[in-house]
């Protein structure tokens, strides 16, 4: 069947010659994406703008579907070959409308990208009571890719690259109580539990996809204060992250922590951009990037990192509950029962 990641076999630096600073300008030079369809999720803002940009200034044609489509086609009003398509992740009925549409046209589909997402909400439930972030972040891409899956067959030498974050460290899959229906709602760890869903379906899905020429990426874009995704904070929040103290005076510490790690936008798109294009990757794939590179997996010394783990920038690497083969297949199990889709590769 091939070769697997899981409990990260494949999990190691291959020397990308990028790093930390580099932005999309830089990986995507010498990338021809002329005659390329790529789908970017969440493609009008933010880290999804950027990775949209890169994608059409080397030739490819990105549908970016939205819920509000006039406010994205006027986002994305100066980029060349972009169509934008109505879409809600957190409604079935309008991933099903959308992809129905998308299929129609008979294209193939080379890249996709799952961008979109949700961080740190407030308790709220999708229309089949699934927990808001879990749904959105990983039960909608899921349904998504499930759905595009014969048009990613068809592109001979398709790439799916979905946006984890370095907050998956801070919880596993909840097997028992998924959807907080009976433990108490933790934002950060429902939204922690998402990532590590973004991984795991990465992982699972290259392992059964690469005998179609699918090759499947997660990854951690980085920190950049330039987006909106830390919009619902409230002051308890950032003492409990360690921004402040708790009687409001910054954490000097924590600040410049924060400065050594902070990206511009191009900057933390640049590694999305990398999975979806870039040749040293043709060959492997279920793997967690960052920085431009593949991560860093330390499972010796995992619990002594997982014990410092408190402050606002995260900390390199994957968690070890991340490449998990048991939860990897569980997860896929789980999501097809909450999406009731078949994904049947």
């Amino acid at each position: 069947m091939g070769q697997t990641n899981y409990n990260g076999a494949l999990q190691k630096p291959i020397g990308s010659g990028f790093n930390a600073k580099s932005s999309t300008t830089d990986v995507i030079k010498g990338i021809d994406l002329t005659g390329k369809t790529a789908i970017v999720t969440g493609g009008d803002g933010g880290y999804g703008l950027e990775i949209t940009k890169a994608f059409s200034l080397a030739g490819a044609t990105v549908v970016v579907p939205a819920r509000d489509v006039e406010k994205t086609k006027e986002n994305l009003k100066g980029i060349a070959n972009v169509d934008v398509e109505k879409l809600d992740l957190s409604e079935p009925a309008s991933i099903e409308a959308f992809t129905d549409t998308f299929l129609k046209t008979s294209r193939p589909l080379h890249l996709l990208v799952n961008n979109a997402g949700i961080m740190w909400t407030p308790l709220h439930r999708d229309q089949k009571g699934n927990e808001g972030q879990f749904s959105t972040n990983h039960l909608g891409h899921f349904l998504l890719t499930a759905k595009l899956w014969s048009a990613l067959k068809n592109a001979d030498g398709a790439r799916v690259v979905t946006v984890s974050s370095s907050s998956h460290h801070y919880s596993p899959i909840s097997f028992d109580d998924v959807n907080f229906n009976t433990r108490p709602y933790n934002k950060f760890e429902a939204y922690g539990q998402s990532k590590t869903a973004n991984i795991l379906f990465a992982l699972e899905l290259d392992k059964r996809g690469q005998q179609f020429g699918v090759r499947s990426y997660s990854l951690h874009p980085g920190l950049s204060l330039e987006t909106n995704l830390g919009r619902h904070l409230t002051f308890e929040d950032f003492v409990a992250l360690g921004v402040v103290h708790p009687d409001g005076t910054p954490n000097k510490e924590a600040e410049e922590a924060m400065k050594g790690i902070q990206k511009t936008k191009e900057q933390g798109a640049a590694t999305a951009v990398w999975a979806a294009t870039n040749p040293q990757l043709q060959h492997i794939g279920g793997i967690y990037l960052e920085d431009v590179e593949v991560a860093q997996f330390d499972e010796a010394n995992y619990e002594h990192i997982a014990a410092t783990y408190r402050n606002p920038g995260g900390f390199a690497g994957i968690a070890p509950h991340a490449l998990d083969e048991e939860a990897a297949q569980k997860l896929w199990t789980l999501s097809e029962e909450l999406t009731h889709t078949k994904f049947d590769i």
